[in-house]
């Protein structure tokens, strides 16, 4: 019943030509935070640090890292001088205006969010109406690790800079999300002891995320079937510095 009430409200706001931004934020946190559990209770030698929840980043996370380096494609609004080296296709000492550019997503933020605002940051292709029109048509079809290995999370990134197409944007995202879920999911819960590198190679960060720790779940289950979920195990690095000191002693 719940899920039918936000159905209808989703389809009021696109009827109503708006979409709400804070229906989509609080999804994907649910997202982020099921993730962060998963990972906690796999079987790991240590445990990385979790990316931040939505628009939000967290510095220490190797994924956000890789994440704030993705290019987005600027437009300069004024003239930056003596910085005309950054622009390898240009000989002036100077970028002059209107120059177009791609500057990695944790500048374009930086030079956005100031008082004066320097530039103005364009969509990327994927983002564009033509390729949301595709992933409304059928999310399955696409290759999101070939169109950008953090989609959703570079598409919640772009909410920062103000565009009509915002509303249209996290509205794809989630349908897209949605529209992908079950089938991941259903991957990883069927694709027991099978080559899977075909299915995963097309998948976002975050559906990669959830694939195993859908796989991690059900090796888990198959071990509490086998009566093997209460066996007492060493722990992976006490194997690796058993290996190693093992390597150590051999002449």
């Amino acid at each position: 019943m719940l899920w039918r009430q936000s159905s209808k409200t989703r389809k009021r706001y696109k009827q109503r030509g708006r979409f709400n931004i804070r229906t989509f934020l609080c999804f994907f946190s649910f997202i982020y935070y099921f993730c962060r559990v998963c990972a906690q209770m796999d079987s790991q030698s240590y445990l990385p640090v979790q990316p931040g929840v939505g628009m939000e980043e967290n510095f220490l996370s190797l994924d956000d890292i890789l994440l704030s380096h993705e290019r987005l494609p600027v437009r300069t609004e004024c003239s930056f001088p003596r910085l005309g080296y950054l622009e390898k296709s240009s000989d002036s000492p100077d970028i002059p205006e209107g120059t177009k550019m791609e500057l990695p997503l944790w500048l374009s933020k930086g030079l956005y969010e100031r008082k004066r605002r320097v530039l103005s940051v364009e969509l990327p292709k994927v983002y564009r109406e033509s390729w949301r029109t595709v992933f409304t048509a059928d999310p399955n079809v696409v290759d999101l690790h070939k169109m950008g290995p953090y989609y959703y999370g570079l598409g919640s990134q772009m909410l920062h800079f103000e565009s009509p197409e915002n509303p249209d944007i996290a509205q794809t995202l989630l349908q897209t999300f949605v529209g992908r879920f079950r089938r991941t999911m259903d991957s990883s819960q069927n694709a027991y002891n099978e080559d899977t590198s075909a299915l995963v190679e097309r998948l976002d960060w975050l559906e990669k995320t959830l694939f195993r720790s859908g796989q991690s779940g059900l090796n888990g289950f198959q071990s509490w079937e086998k009566g093997l979920a209460s066996t007492l195990t060493a722990s992976n690095l006490v194997l690796n510095y058993r290996k190693r000191k093992i390597t150590d002693v051999q002449p």
